[in-house]
């Protein structure tokens, strides 16, 4: 008769084992996919850094994500969403490594296909790229392949340990000659005579009932020595990662051949900004926005880095005449400079997504009619470095308004984050129909013929500037005393120009704000108004601004979604 209290035993201690093993097991999967990680860095590092596993599947999550998450993503957390991505996939990482290593504990073929999976999915993600080429998928074969070695060595070797023990045994008790069998317990009887089928069965053989059966081993968990192999291999896997990303960075930094870049000057310089163009008043947006806090929205996890030697422009399709330019060939060109508002299509009403500088380029309308543009084209398709695509209606580039092929903003050669060595502006538009960054490719075709990145997610593809206005001062839910108080912000549409600004507050009457000097139709201008607060409490300013063609702001909130936002700026301030 089975012992059925052996073997109650028996699943009490394996189930204790297994409980006190998970954390461990748990730790295993994580080193494993932690060396994985560090390995398809490495291999990115000599292929190129876009291939490494977490940033083409990061890529390819913001590539499929649907609008509506893009846009809740960037007012969520404006410039920080990039940031905000690669920790959730980290962590989503991390939450399956700390399930792959109980897995593979108890079906090693199951922890391979999951290492093969992850390593599949970013295979799929760097080949999945506009600019994919074949030797981006070794990064993530790398990384497939050193995750599932860690893992069975992590998890494999005990387990082998105790079949191979469990078979030795039973090998030996069932050719060993009868008269040789031995009681296995220390300080146990010698040798018997075999006397029978149930006499084969020691006092230390497991149940009866399982005639020259070895007695079971006692299940073991994975103890200290594989908490601390695993979270070597952890340490290591971050050492080989971090030496992955700066050889990766060494092999393309391009800072030395920026900060040694001569530009020559413009064809006609402009004159600096009058000094009626700017308000000195706390808390105003500056009238000219510094590089360091000019904002970036853009998709690129990985800034592409290019070296000015080796790039080159080329313009094609509905030509008469292709043409390639060096960047030596660009600079040769006569320059021209341009005061320019860049706003962002994903800003909300009263948003921080707006910046001014002075960009420096050549004339693109010019390099457009040397090429000969053909009839039937309506559109100008830029493709950047890392495969993005700007569509811009070309009516807006041969309108007469001074498109550009940007090299420098604010006197310096354009930053690696805003898009060099060069890049296309274009006034009047917003950013995602007119400025390409890391451009390399133009394309003259139709919008019948090529849908450009945004558009075919449901952007509107011709992207005109809205007409905008925001208070700045003073700053939402403030405090402010009685008496005079400064109302002042910005108010920009682009290409249109400014033509007056008002404010009202708690609903009454507009009053006309002062304007600085108007700079051009490209550029925001500042305004400002003495407000006198003599009833103590809460009240509501509210701002609308009149563009050169005598249109008045909308006063209807729409989202930013599909064509730019709309509505008046408000802000609530306390009297007290």
């Amino acid at each position: 008769m089975p012992d059925v209290t052996n073997d109650v035993t028996t699943l009490r201690d394996r189930a204790r084992v297994a409980a006190a093993a998970l954390p461990v097991r748990m730790a295993c999967g994580i080193a494993a996919v932690c060396a994985g990680v560090a390995a398809g860095e490495v291999a990115a590092a000599l292929v190129r850094p876009q291939a490494a596993p977490v940033v083409a599947i990061g890529s390819a999550a913001i590539d499929l994500a649907p609008t509506p998450v893009k846009e809740w993503a960037v007012r969520s957390f404006g410039t920080w969403d990039k940031t905000v991505l690669l920790t959730g996939i980290h962590t989503t990482m991390g939450m399956t490594a700390a399930l792959l290593g109980p897995v593979a504990a108890v079906r090693r073929a199951a922890g391979v296909l999951l290492s093969a999976a992850f390593g599949g999915l970013g295979v799929w993600a760097a080949l999945a790229r506009p600019d994919a080429r074949p030797w981006d998928a070794l990064p993530s074969a790398a990384a497939a392949l050193v995750c599932a070695a860690v893992l069975f060595l992590l998890t494999a070797p005990r387990t082998a340990l105790r079949t191979a023990l469990r078979t030795a045994l039973r090998t030996a008790r069932r050719t060993a000659p009868p008269t040789a069998r031995t009681d296995a317990r220390p300080g146990g009887p010698g040798p018997r005579q075999h006397a029978g089928a149930e006499d084969t069965v020691t006092a230390g053989d497991g149940p009866a009932g399982a005639a020259g059966d070895p007695a079971p081993v006692p299940p073991v968990h994975p103890g200290r020595r594989s908490a601390l192999t695993a979270g070597a291999v952890v340490l290591l896997s971050a050492g080989l990662g971090s030496a992955g990303r700066h050889l990766a960075d060494r092999r393309n930094d391009v800072s030395a051949a920026r900060a040694s870049l001569t530009l020559p000057p413009p064809a006609r310089p402009l004159p600096p900004p009058p000094p009626r163009a700017a308000l000195a008043i706390p808390g105003l947006t500056p009238f000219r926005t510094s590089v360091d806090e000019f904002y970036r929205v853009d998709t690129a996890l990985t800034l592409p880095r290019i070296d000015p030697r080796d790039w080159t422009l080329r313009i094609h399709g509905m030509v008469d005449h292709p043409v390639e330019l060096s960047f030596a060939d660009l600079l040769a060109q006569p320059l021209e400079e341009l005061d320019h508002t860049l706003s962002c299509v994903s800003g909300e009403v009263g948003g921080p997504y707006a910046g001014t500088t002075r960009w420096l380029g050549a004339p693109l309308p010019a390099l457009l009619r040397r090429a000969g543009i053909r009839a039937g084209a309506d559109q100008l398709l830029g493709r950047s470095k890392d495969g993005m695509t700007i569509g811009t209606p070309l009516e807006c580039v041969l309108d007469g308004r001074a498109a550009l092929l940007a090299v420098a903003m604010d006197g310096a050669p354009l930053p690696v984050a805003h898009g060099f060595p060069c890049r296309s502006v274009v006034p009047g538009l917003y950013g995602y129909t007119s400025a390409t960054k890391w451009l390399v490719d133009l394309e003259v075709t139709t919008f019948a013929a090529r849908d450009p990145y945004w558009v075919r997610r449901g952007w509107d593809r011709t992207g005109e500037v809205r007409t905008a206005s925001r208070i700045d001062v003073p700053a939402a839910f403030a405090r402010v005393p009685a008496g005079e108080v400064t109302v002042a912000g910005t108010a920009w549409a682009t290409h249109r120009g400014i033509a007056a600004v008002e404010v009202r507050v708690d609903g009454g009457p507009w009053q006309q704000a002062r304007l600085t000097a108007d700079t051009g139709p490209d550029v925001w201008r500042q305004w400002h108004h003495t407000w006198t607060a003599a009833a103590p409490g809460t009240h509501r300013l509210e701002v609308r601004a009149t563009d050169a063609t005598g249109a008045v702001q909308e006063e209807t909130r729409r989202p930013p979604f599909p064509s730019g936002a709309t509505g008046w700026h408000s802000t609530v301030v306390t009297v007290h």
